[in-house]
């Protein structure tokens, strides 16, 4: 990798980074109840975002897209639930296995060329596709970003609480 190109990288690191920050930080201080609470009429509910933001977000698009691991891509079908936790899973568990696949997503991410090709699609019917590390890590920063979103108004649902007010 050329200079521009690691200074690229590093900067979209860190703005993936600050938005997995935001999704947490959102989250902080509500206790299981609230986590697990239904705040709008779709049914979901923040621990089933971060769960939804774990399987369907940061293990599908670097575990299975970018370095098409086999594990990862098996997985996949199960992504369909992601958005309801079960009522035996701890949220301590719910909470750990994002920021694990955080840090799985960011060791890929720093032994990937930003021009590569991704090893998987999980789409192959669809027209649409991303093509290089650049464009999934893009696309994530966006889908984290706008679900961070949906967590600050449920949080100010729940309690009052505002991500930008309050921290």
């Amino acid at each position: 990798m050329t200079v521009g190109v690691d200074l690229e990288m590093s900067a979209l690191l860190r703005y993936l980074q600050a938005q997995r920050k935001h999704v947490l930080g959102a989250l902080e201080g509500l206790d299981d109840r609230a986590l697990r609470r239904a705040v709008l009429p779709s049914g979901w509910s923040c621990l089933g975002m971060v769960q939804h933001l774990t399987v369907a977000v940061e293990r599908l698009w670097f575990r299975a897209v970018v370095a098409g691991d086999s594990e990862a891509i098996g997985l996949v079908g199960s992504q369909e639930c992601a958005w309801q936790v079960a009522p035996g899973v701890p949220t301590a568990e719910i909470l750990a296995r994002y920021r694990q696949e955080a840090a799985l997503a960011d060791t890929i991410i720093a032994a990937s060329s930003i021009d590569a090709g991704l090893l998987w699609w999980p789409f192959p019917e669809d027209d649409w596709r991303l093509h290089n590390v650049r464009e999934v890590v893009l696309h994530v920063i966006t889908e984290t970003a706008c679900h961070a979103g949906h967590l600050d108004a449920a949080r100010e649902l729940i309690d009052g609480r505002q991500w930008l007010v309050n921290t």
